[in-house]
């Protein structure tokens, strides 16, 4: 009797573990409207496509089953919100995929920041992961900042790099920064509950992978931070009177299975409010 239970047991764990393992090729595609109030007659939007964590050892879609999903979608900019890989081995693995984001041909070009498994890697491993990026058109930002015009409009690009990994820092993103639109990119979202005297218009995230594995809710990622024990892990959020999204990201981690979330591609589309001019004060 003992014997059947075990066997029953197995079977029944065995089909939870396939049906888990298929939840990863279950894709969700997403797509936000940003300041959609304002945007009748001429105000400009710019099409933001975000991927994050791609967990490159642990990811169920193919490069070309990527670009099949994205091809059709307009595309103006591609956001790349961390967490590419953890071993130097899988870096050979990044490049089709950066491969598929150049042929979308997006207007603005690739921006990415690096998340705490990229920052596994160490030293001249960083800096290869770094310089594949790079290599292929994509721009990293590390604490600092970029402008872009849409249809004459200054937007700021502003990577802050990860809070996880203390690697954040706000007043080095924020540096030297031009009246405009400010977009911030960024892969834990914890630090939107810093930055009270930093202005954003819209910041995109990631990390948590919507809990990944959720039995009902992800209490397992209260370690994570603020946010996670709020149990603001994923979509659309308000801080402060300012809009940030989590994307659930598009690879796994630790195992490669997913319970009650799913894989993610998020396309935003952002209509452009009236910039804010206020001069950004340091914190203390």
């Amino acid at each position: 009797m003992k014997i059947l239970f075990f066997i029953v047991l197995a079977i029944i764990i065995f089909y939870f573990i396939i049906k888990a393992y298929k939840n990863t090729k279950d894709i969700i595609i997403h797509k936000i409207k940003i300041n959609n109030e304002v945007s009748h007659g001429h105000i400009p939007k710019i099409n933001i496509l975000q991927l994050s964590d791609l967990h490159l050892e642990n990811i169920s879609i193919s490069p070309t089953e990527l670009y099949e999903k994205l091809k059709d979608e307009p595309i103006d900019l591609i956001a790349l919100t961390g967490d590419f890989l953890d071993r130097k081995r899988t870096i050979p693995k990044l490049v089709p995929y950066l491969k598929i984001l150049n042929q979308l041909n997006a207007k603005y070009g690739i921006y990415a920041v690096l998340g705490n498994h990229d920052y596994v890697l160490r030293n001249q491993n960083l800096q290869l992961l770094i310089e594949t990026l790079e290599e292929y058109n994509c721009k990293v930002l590390q604490n600092e900042n970029e402008i872009i015009f849409v249809q004459g409009k200054p937007v700021n690009i502003i990577g802050i790099d990860d809070f996880s990994t203390k690697r954040s820092n706000l007043a080095a993103s924020y540096n030297g920064l031009k009246s405009g639109i400010n977009l911030v990119l960024t892969h834990d979202p914890n630090i939107v509950l810093h930055m009270d005297k930093y202005h954003f218009d819209y910041l995109l995230a990631g990390h948590f992978h919507g809990g990944q594995i959720c039995y009902p809710k992800a209490y397992h990622l209260a370690k994570m931070g603020q946010l996670a024990r709020m149990n603001i892990i994923k979509g659309l959020h308000i801080q402060g009177g300012k809009s940030f999204y989590i994307s659930e990201g598009l690879g796994q981690t630790g195992v490669n299975i997913r319970v009650g979330s799913r894989p993610e591609i998020t396309f935003h589309e952002f209509s452009l409010p009236a910039p804010i001019i206020k001069k950004v004060v340091e914190a203390i």
